[in-house]
Protein backbone atom coordinates (compact mmCIF):
# COMPACT_ATOMS: atom_id res chain seq x y z
CA UNK A 1 0.00 0.00 0.00
CA UNK A 2 1.08 3.34 -1.15
CA UNK A 3 1.22 6.23 1.24
CA UNK A 4 1.96 9.49 1.59
CA UNK A 5 4.93 11.17 3.97
CA UNK A 6 2.00 12.89 5.43
CA UNK A 7 -0.54 9.69 6.28
CA UNK A 8 2.38 7.94 8.10
CA UNK A 9 2.82 11.51 9.98
CA UNK A 10 -0.59 10.65 10.89
CA UNK A 11 -0.33 6.77 11.88
CA UNK A 12 2.86 7.39 13.36
CA UNK A 13 1.45 10.46 15.30
CA UNK A 14 -1.34 8.34 16.84
CA UNK A 15 0.13 5.65 17.39
CA UNK A 16 2.46 7.72 19.86
CA UNK A 17 -0.82 9.49 21.29
CA UNK A 18 -2.37 5.56 21.78
CA UNK A 19 0.79 4.43 23.88
CA UNK A 20 -0.43 7.20 26.23
CA UNK A 21 -3.88 6.72 26.85
CA UNK A 22 -6.47 3.56 26.58
CA UNK A 23 -8.94 5.80 25.52
CA UNK A 24 -9.76 6.91 21.55
CA UNK A 25 -7.68 9.56 20.90
CA UNK A 26 -9.71 12.82 19.93
CA UNK A 27 -9.55 14.51 16.72
CA UNK A 28 -8.20 17.77 18.89
CA UNK A 29 -5.61 15.52 20.36
CA UNK A 30 -4.09 14.87 17.21
CA UNK A 31 -4.56 18.42 15.63
CA UNK A 32 -2.63 19.51 19.03
CA UNK A 33 -0.04 16.49 18.59
CA UNK A 34 0.92 17.35 14.64
CA UNK A 35 0.50 21.02 14.84
CA UNK A 36 -2.40 21.11 12.02
CA UNK A 37 -5.98 22.31 12.42
CA UNK A 38 -9.57 20.09 13.00
CA UNK A 39 -10.49 20.40 10.13
CA UNK A 40 -7.29 19.16 8.41
CA UNK A 41 -7.38 16.12 10.49
CA UNK A 42 -10.96 15.02 10.13
CA UNK A 43 -10.24 14.88 6.14
CA UNK A 44 -7.00 12.82 7.03
CA UNK A 45 -9.09 10.80 9.38
CA UNK A 46 -11.66 9.51 6.66
CA UNK A 47 -8.75 8.73 3.96
CA UNK A 48 -7.10 6.58 6.82
CA UNK A 49 -10.47 4.82 7.11
CA UNK A 50 -11.08 4.33 3.85
CA UNK A 51 -7.48 2.57 3.69
CA UNK A 52 -8.35 0.73 6.22
CA UNK A 53 -5.95 1.71 8.52
CA UNK A 54 -7.85 3.41 11.81
CA UNK A 55 -11.20 2.73 13.24
CA UNK A 56 -12.90 6.10 13.10
CA UNK A 57 -16.15 6.88 14.77
CA UNK A 58 -17.75 10.42 14.43
CA UNK A 59 -17.48 12.06 17.94
CA UNK A 60 -15.89 9.13 19.82
CA UNK A 61 -12.42 9.57 17.60
CA UNK A 62 -10.31 7.30 16.39
CA UNK A 63 -7.97 4.18 17.24
CA UNK A 64 -5.45 2.19 14.61
CA UNK A 65 -6.18 -0.80 13.01
CA UNK A 66 -3.80 -3.90 13.10
CA UNK A 67 -2.53 -2.97 9.65
CA UNK A 68 -1.99 0.64 10.45
CA UNK A 69 -0.37 0.24 14.09
CA UNK A 70 2.09 -1.68 11.97
CA UNK A 71 2.96 0.58 9.62
CA UNK A 72 3.31 3.26 12.28
CA UNK A 73 5.29 0.65 14.33
CA UNK A 74 7.58 0.25 11.06
CA UNK A 75 8.32 4.02 10.44
CA UNK A 76 9.20 4.51 13.90
CA UNK A 77 11.57 1.63 13.61
CA UNK A 78 13.14 3.78 10.60
CA UNK A 79 13.27 6.66 12.65
CA UNK A 80 15.17 5.40 15.38
CA UNK A 81 17.60 3.56 13.34
CA UNK A 82 18.30 6.49 11.45
CA UNK A 83 18.70 8.56 14.22
CA UNK A 84 21.21 5.46 16.12
CA UNK A 85 23.21 5.78 12.99
CA UNK A 86 23.54 9.80 12.96
CA UNK A 87 24.84 9.43 16.06
CA UNK A 88 26.89 6.84 16.40
CA UNK A 89 28.30 7.14 12.77
CA UNK A 90 27.91 10.77 11.20
CA UNK A 91 28.80 12.82 14.59
CA UNK A 92 25.49 13.97 15.01
CA UNK A 93 24.74 14.81 18.84
CA UNK A 94 21.40 13.32 20.38
CA UNK A 95 19.76 16.59 20.19
CA UNK A 96 19.93 16.47 16.69
CA UNK A 97 19.01 13.79 15.09
CA UNK A 98 15.17 13.80 15.81
CA UNK A 99 14.34 16.45 13.23
CA UNK A 100 16.86 14.78 10.49
CA UNK A 101 15.25 11.36 10.76
CA UNK A 102 11.68 13.13 10.66
CA UNK A 103 12.66 13.43 7.00
CA UNK A 104 14.47 10.78 5.86
CA UNK A 105 12.56 8.03 8.02
CA UNK A 106 9.58 7.77 5.02
CA UNK A 107 12.17 7.20 1.99
CA UNK A 108 14.23 4.57 2.99
CA UNK A 109 14.00 0.68 1.63
CA UNK A 110 13.51 -2.67 3.47
CA UNK A 111 17.14 -3.40 2.60
CA UNK A 112 18.68 -0.16 3.49
CA UNK A 113 17.05 -0.51 6.94
CA UNK A 114 18.18 -4.10 7.31
CA UNK A 115 21.69 -3.17 6.50
CA UNK A 116 21.15 -0.50 8.91
CA UNK A 117 20.37 -2.75 11.62
CA UNK A 118 23.24 -4.78 10.76
CA UNK A 119 25.72 -1.78 11.29
CA UNK A 120 24.39 -0.62 14.27
CA UNK A 121 24.63 -4.63 15.52
CA UNK A 122 20.91 -4.41 16.30
CA UNK A 123 20.74 -1.97 19.07
CA UNK A 124 17.56 -1.49 21.30
CA UNK A 125 17.39 1.81 22.33
CA UNK A 126 17.58 5.08 20.13
CA UNK A 127 20.03 7.77 21.37
CA UNK A 128 17.18 9.47 23.85
CA UNK A 129 16.48 6.11 25.18
CA UNK A 130 13.08 5.16 22.92
CA UNK A 131 12.63 1.42 22.64
CA UNK A 132 13.16 0.35 18.77
CA UNK A 133 10.74 -1.70 17.37
CA UNK A 134 12.16 -5.16 16.44
CA UNK A 135 12.44 -6.61 12.54
CA UNK A 136 9.11 -8.44 13.45
CA UNK A 137 7.26 -5.26 14.11
CA UNK A 138 5.67 -5.86 17.80
CA UNK A 139 4.89 -2.89 19.33
CA UNK A 140 8.15 -2.44 21.66
CA UNK A 141 7.76 -2.56 25.21
CA UNK A 142 8.46 0.71 27.14
CA UNK A 143 11.04 1.12 29.65
CA UNK A 144 10.18 1.13 33.58
CA UNK A 145 10.58 5.14 34.60
CA UNK A 146 9.24 8.02 36.44
CA UNK A 147 9.72 11.97 35.54
CA UNK A 148 12.52 13.41 37.23
CA UNK A 149 10.00 15.95 38.22
CA UNK A 150 8.51 13.58 40.37
CA UNK A 151 11.69 12.35 42.34
CA UNK A 152 12.64 12.86 45.82
CA UNK A 153 15.72 14.80 46.80
CA UNK A 154 18.39 11.93 47.97
CA UNK A 155 17.00 9.39 45.24
CA UNK A 156 19.72 7.98 42.84
CA UNK A 157 18.51 6.86 38.95
CA UNK A 158 19.53 5.84 35.65
CA UNK A 159 18.45 8.62 32.69
CA UNK A 160 16.51 6.02 30.59
CA UNK A 161 14.55 8.58 28.29
CA UNK A 162 14.59 11.83 27.22
CA UNK A 163 11.33 13.12 25.32
CA UNK A 164 12.68 14.05 22.02
CA UNK A 165 9.69 16.35 20.48
CA UNK A 166 11.08 19.27 21.28
CA UNK A 167 14.69 20.99 19.89
CA UNK A 168 15.43 23.27 22.45
CA UNK A 169 14.79 20.62 25.95
CA UNK A 170 17.07 18.53 24.31
CA UNK A 171 20.06 20.63 23.41
CA UNK A 172 19.44 21.96 26.86
CA UNK A 173 19.78 19.08 28.50
CA UNK A 174 22.77 18.00 25.89
CA UNK A 175 24.74 21.12 27.03
CA UNK A 176 24.82 20.22 30.34
CA UNK A 177 25.70 16.42 30.17
CA UNK A 178 22.27 14.80 30.71
CA UNK A 179 22.15 11.83 28.49
CA UNK A 180 20.01 8.37 28.66
CA UNK A 181 22.71 5.96 30.53
CA UNK A 182 24.11 8.40 32.54
CA UNK A 183 23.40 8.53 36.27
CA UNK A 184 22.37 11.38 38.81
CA UNK A 185 21.29 12.19 42.12
CA UNK A 186 18.54 14.22 42.72
CA UNK A 187 19.95 17.05 45.47
CA UNK A 188 17.26 18.98 46.13
CA UNK A 189 13.32 20.20 44.94
CA UNK A 190 12.86 23.64 45.60
CA UNK A 191 8.82 24.10 46.43
CA UNK A 192 8.71 26.41 43.63
CA UNK A 193 9.57 23.63 40.98
CA UNK A 194 13.42 24.33 40.55
CA UNK A 195 15.31 20.48 40.78
CA UNK A 196 19.04 20.33 41.51
CA UNK A 197 20.96 17.47 40.38
CA UNK A 198 24.38 16.20 40.40
CA UNK A 199 25.27 14.08 37.36
CA UNK A 200 27.98 11.17 37.24
CA UNK A 201 30.50 13.70 36.54
CA UNK A 202 30.30 15.45 39.99
CA UNK A 203 28.35 18.81 37.77
CA UNK A 204 25.62 19.74 39.87
CA UNK A 205 22.44 21.26 37.46
CA UNK A 206 19.48 22.92 38.44
CA UNK A 207 16.88 22.36 36.55
CA UNK A 208 13.19 24.01 35.49
CA UNK A 209 9.97 21.66 36.49
CA UNK A 210 9.24 22.20 32.68
CA UNK A 211 12.48 20.63 31.60
CA UNK A 212 12.25 17.85 34.00
CA UNK A 213 8.91 16.39 32.92
CA UNK A 214 11.03 15.70 29.71
CA UNK A 215 13.15 13.45 31.71
CA UNK A 216 12.58 9.89 32.47
CA UNK A 217 14.84 7.57 35.25
CA UNK A 218 14.97 4.83 37.01
CA UNK A 219 15.88 4.66 41.03
CA UNK A 220 19.21 2.94 41.17
CA UNK A 221 18.66 0.06 44.58
CA UNK A 222 20.89 0.94 46.62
Amino acid sequence: MMLSDVMEDYLKGIYELQRRSDDRISTSEIADHLDVTQPTVSSMIEKLADRGLLDYQKYEGVTLTDEGETIAIEVIRHHRLLESYLTEHLDYDFSEVHDEADRLEHHISEKFEQRLAEQLDDPTTDPHGDPIPSEDLEPPAEPSAILLSAADAGMRATVVRINDDDAETLEYLSERGLKPNGELEIMDVAPFGMITVRTDDQQQISLPESIAKAVHIHPIDE
